[in-house]
């Protein structure tokens, strides 16, 4: 990328650690991380016009989450703390990761974008 004066660098974080979800301190810490990997590196390869960003997604539903954590409690929350009153599935996702990527994206760098629906 450098040598090409050209590139984008998607990072994926969480919007685990924002929320203070407890019981998976490792989790979380890492997540937290690529906020800090993400804005260290927009700032490094800047100059080479290399772009940098992370996508912090909510929960969405891949058939992992569904299988694992789902329940009708965690259902219920959901659908009461996003702004969004649906599901969000892996598509989703992938749209936003193809628009950072592209040239349509060409200004934004050095940023977190959260994809949770609006959780609060």
């Amino acid at each position: 990328m450098q040598a090409a004066n050209t590139g984008t660098i998607i990072n994926f974080g969480s919007v685990s650690w924002m929320a203070a979800q407890g019981g998976m301190a490792a989790y979380t810490a890492a997540k937290s991380a690529v906020l800090g990997l993400t804005r260290s590196l927009a700032r490094d390869y800047g100059p080479y016009n290399i772009r940098v960003n992370a996508i912090a997604p909510g929960w969405i539903m891949t058939q992992r989450q569904i299988e694992k954590w789902l329940t009708p409690e965690n259902e219920r929350e959901l659908m009461q703390r996003q702004c969004l009153k649906r599901k969000f599935v892996p598509d989703e996702i992938a749209r936003f990761t193809v628009f950072l990527a592209s040239d349509e994206a060409s200004a934004c760098t050095n940023q977190q974008y959260i994809v949770d629906g609006g959780w609060v």
